[in-house]
């Protein structure tokens, strides 16, 4: 019944939730979904409550955080883009006091030291406005597929990031995060597109 309440019915119906078996599972992952408040002004989140539509604005990049950050403990979420990537798609994790919107198509999720992203467009890893290196750390690494599951894995007591597709293990991104609160986050160029986020709990090893 507490689900029932607090949940879209469209989320109970269709398979946004359906990697999360409980209903206070799902519950917990509408607390941690993305913030109506704390988003760039061209994006809006639909009636869902997980998933993010960004408005077809010319030369702007948009983005958003969660409700809820991690200062400590393991914590594992769900990323899936439902519309193109366009020339830059980023997926990972921000301060508060990074920017969620800027002028032209960037790599807003890692321009600064205020946070750490994954574009899935060109595989890159990038960080305080630099290139990290490449991500999976393999030769050709398959691109992303629209639709396609990552999961995003915060250890806040390795200091890590690390990510998955499907259940591979794709390995860590990032090492020596600082101790301060870390929020889940995206960053959109392409109008139109809509990007869900259902987090998951503690990740499971193995």
């Amino acid at each position: 019944s507490l689900a029932a309440r607090c949940l879209a019915e469209e989320a109970l119906r269709t398979d946004i939730l359906c990697n999360v078996p409980t209903y206070k599972g799902k519950v917990r992952a509408f607390h941690h979904a993305f913030s109506t408040n704390d988003c760039s002004r061209n994006v809006y989140i639909k009636k869902n409550g997980f998933t993010l539509h960004r408005n077809p604005i010319a030369q702007s990049t948009d983005g958003a955080r969660t409700k809820i950050g991690f200062s400590e403990g393991r914590h594992a979420w769900e990323v899936w883009w439902e519309g193109p990537l366009g020339t830059v798609a980023v997926i990972g994790i921000a301060t508060k006091r990074a920017a969620m919107q800027c002028q032209g198509y960037v790599a807003l999720l890692g321009s600064d030291d205020q946070s750490w992203g994954w574009n899935l467009v060109d595989n890159n890893l990038l960080h305080n406005g630099e290139v990290n290196g490449s991500f999976p750390q393999c030769n050709n690494a398959p691109k992303y597929q629209i639709g396609e599951r990552i999961r995003v894995i915060l250890d806040m007591e390795d200091k890590t990031l690390a990510f998955e597709r499907g259940y591979e293990f794709l390995g860590v991104a990032f090492r020596g995060l600082p101790k301060v609160c870390l929020y889940p986050a995206v960053s959109a160029v392409y109008g139109n597109t809509e990007v869900t986020l259902v987090y998951l709990g503690k990740p499971l090893d193995g």
